[in-house]
Parts: C-alpha cells; structure tokens; sequence
C-alpha cells in the first residue's frame, strides 16, 4: 500500500530524486520496508542482547544497528582502502534520511540466499560494476526504493522533508544573490547553522540525528557498511568452513562470534552516561516465522491423513478408541487456524513435496500398534503449530494497523474541525475553558525519587 504522497506525484524521472523521509527504527517498519521491496520470505526483528543464547537460533543474516549519530563530520573516517571491499556490495549515502533503506540494501544485496525481486535484482546487476558513490546515486535516484521507503513515513515527515529542500533552495537562492552584489560594505560575524553546529552538549534533543549501519558477513569476512563511509570495512575473518570463492560465502557459521565484539563496542561508545539511557537498538534480519509454522501445520494436516487412512484398515470396526480421547475431542480445531481452513493449503519450503513423500513412506513401513501413539504425536505437533501461526497473524495485523496509524495523516481532519468549531462560535470558549481548567489545577505534590533503573530505547 503506497502512501498518498507518492500516488500524486507525475512520472517524470530526476537525476538525484526527491527526498527520503525519516522512518521509525522499529522491525515492523523495516519487515514492511523488505516486503514492498519485493523480498520475501525473510522479516526484521529485534534483538535485546548479543551473547548466544539469545541470537544463535535466529540465525540472523545481517544485522542493522541504529544509534544516535552526534558528529555528522566524523563521516569518511576510513584512511585506507581495502582490495576485498571491492567485492562487496557497497553504497554511499547520498540523500539526507536515507540511511535505513541504505542499511538495508546493503545487506541484502551481500546475501545470495535471498530472493531479491525483479526489481532489486535489476539494480543489482546494473550497479555491479560501479563504484559506491555511483551506486549511492542509483540508489537515490530510483524511485521504486524512494517511494517503498516513504509509504511508511508519517505524512508529517514527508512535508518536513520537502520543507528542507525548499528551504535550502531559498537559502542557496540567497547566496548567489548576495554574492552577485558583492562583498558587503562591512563583515558581519554570523554564526553556523544548526544543522552544522555542535551544540549538541546544551541537551537540545529536537536536533537529534539517528543513523543506520549494517552489518553482513560475505567472501569469508563480516563487514561492517556505512553509508557515510568511502567503502565496506572489514570487522574479522570468518573460519576455515565459510567458502571464499569469487561468489559471497554461502556459509556463515559462526559470523555472529566474529561481528560480537565490535557490536560491544559500538553499544558501550553510543550509551550516554545519564542513568544509562540506551541511545540505540539493534535489528537482525531472520527467516519468516509464518512460513516456516505455516509448512509446519500443513505437513501434520497431511500426516494425519495419512494415518487415518492406515488407521482405518487396520481397525475397520473403528479406531477412535484406540487414541487420546482429548486429542481427538480438539482435533476438528487443532488443524484450522483464522486465516486456512481445515482442508489443505499451500506450502511454503522448496523441499515440502520431498518432506512430505518421505514421512508417507514412514507412515505405510510403521507397526499398527505404534499408529495410535503417531496420531497422538501428530495433533499434539499441529496444536503447538497452531499456537504458532496465530501469533505470528496477530503480529502482521498489529504491524498493519500501526502503519495505518502512522501514515494516516490527520491534519486536514484536524483543521476542518478547529474550523468548524471558529464558525460555530466554539473555538474561543473550548479555548477559555482549558485555560480556566488548567489554572485552576493544583501543583502535584513531590514524588519520591524512582529507583534509578535503564529507560526505554528512543525510537526514530
């Protein structure tokens, strides 16, 4: 669903593109953002800690970190150039508040295991011999990804973000004619722009900047890419079993103990020291829930059949009092979910068919008496699938009725009704009357200080 910001605008093509609206660090944004840029199978999510336990089962295949970013001068730190990062896939940052999809990008385009869409596989095979800076220009300037990247926008963003340009016009307007006058009869002490000052230390957090950098491993090395770097750069080498051919490694084994150290670092400069306050979060791109609960409940719809059917000619007179009397009373509702009914659905996995053909032929090879106890396994297994996939349903209608929320622009509704409210002779007297109210209320006595404790992440 593309935002109605984008749906106005004319065909026409620009060089560098319009601007790129800032969007939230949050893995429902960025799982949208995958999908209406054509991957699938694949979702964000986020990760609260960084020691095994917690990320060696997702298996991520990269990593986004977002933190806040105070030095926008530090950009292009890098002294050296490396002959591997030549091989990696490697964009520059270009346009302002295009890092998200910039991150993003520059993971997926590293991991050959993806299925990128027609789409980014054309950008991909386009831009592959061009330089980053090149590529941050492609990336820029194609439309697909700027519009993908604002429909998740709030619409309040859009219009700050066509503000900025037009600002900037009428400011670069200014100097060009200041400087056709001439140098003016006296100087004058000016100071710099907010966007450019460090006046950060005053605790003005309206001027605060967030920024995005992923993190991926490929030919045998994790890499760390930043936009606003001159090139990928190098966090450590893989083991021996990871492949260094002239493709990205296919396997990545143990990337996550290579890139931990350096996501320690990161987290330990960007906490600011004030009660800890945690000024980033960390997002790992993971294979889809959904697919993988959804071929699980559809194998045990079709290995039930399969016993049922073994069943049957193995007790003609009746087989239902040879199972668990409570499996069986919640079997009818075991194999159904909201969103596909009771007969079978579709697949998901490559290889289901073989799964599928290979537990048949198990199922026709087992001993009548051991059938009872498969069919008890088998709805016990479809019950925890079940479970399963409706969370995962609710997650993706949650995750759609906040981007509702969020890209809804409530501002013409807004001003319609104060103008209602002037017509009507209401507006003064609502106004009056939370003035009065607000007077009238009395200071709230003093809390006992709030045992010191870590606050919420701040989201962009």
């Amino acid at each position: 669903m593309e935002g109605s910001s984008t749906s106005r605008r004319d065909d026409t093509d620009e060089l560098v593109g319009g601007p790129f609206a800032v969007i939230e660090s949050d893995p429902g944004v960025f799982t949208t953002l995958l999908h209406k840029l054509g991957v699938r199978g694949f979702e964000v999510t986020e990760i609260y800690d960084i020691e095994p336990w917690a990320t060696d089962h997702l298996q991520p295949l990269g990593l986004i970190f977002c933190y806040m970013c105070n030095d926008p001068d530090g950009a292009n730190t890098s002294e050296f150039e490396d002959e591997d990062a030549e091989r990696v896939w490697f964009a520059n940052q270009l346009s302002d508040d295009a890092c998200a999809s910039h991150a993003l990008l520059n993971v997926l385009l590293n991991c050959p295991q993806v299925d990128l869409g027609e789409e980014l596989r054309e950008i991909q095979v386009v831009t592959a011999e061009m330089s980053p800076v090149m590529r941050g220009l492609a990336v820029s300037s194609s439309r697909f990804i700027r519009d993908a990247h604002n429909s998740l926008a709030r619409p309040a963003d859009l219009r700050g973000a066509l503000q900025a340009i037009a600002h900037g016009t009428l400011e670069a307007d200014k100097a060009r004619a200041k400087a056709a006058r001439g140098p003016p009869a006296k100087k004058r002490k000016t100071t710099a722009s907010p966007s450019k000052s460090k006046s950060t230390e005053h605790g003005d957090q309206s001027q605060e900047q967030y920024h995005f950098i992923g993190y991926v491993p490929a030919y045998g090395k994790v890499w760390e890419l930043d936009g606003l770097q001159r090139s990928a750069i190098e966090v450590g080498e893989l083991g021996s079993e990871s492949e260094s051919g002239s493709g990205p490694s296919t396997s990545t084994k143990g990337w996550m103990d290579v890139v931990r150290p350096a996501l320690r670092m990161k987290m330990h400069a960007y906490m600011a020291s004030e009660n800890d306050h945690v000024r980033y979060n960390l997002l790992a791109i993971v294979d889809q829930k959904y697919l993988s609960a959804s071929d699980e409940l559809e194998m045990r719809k079709r290995e039930r059949q399969a016993l049922e059917r073994r069943l049957a000619e193995a007790y003609p007179d009746g087989w239902a009092d040879k199972v668990n009397e409570t499996l069986l009373a919640s079997a009818l509702e075991a194999f159904t979910t909201s969103l596909r009914p009771l007969t079978e659905g579709r697949p998901f996995a490559p290889d289901f068919g073989a799964c599928k053909m290979e537990r048949d032929i198990e199922i026709l090879d087992m001993a009548v008496r051991k059938l009872p106890e498969a069919w008890n396994a088998c709805v016990e297994a479809a019950l925890v699938a079940k479970v399963a996939v409706e969370e995962e349903i609710t997650k993706a209608r949650d995750t759609q009725t906040d981007h509702i929320k969020r890209t809804f622009d409530y501002e013409p509704f807004i001003t319609q009704f104060v103008k209602c409210m002037q017509d009507e002779g209401l507006l003064e007297a609502a106004m009056n009357k939370g003035a009065v109210k607000e007077a009238d209320t009395p200071e709230p006595a003093p809390k006992t200080p709030a045992k010191r404790g870590r606050k919420p992440k701040t989201k962009t």
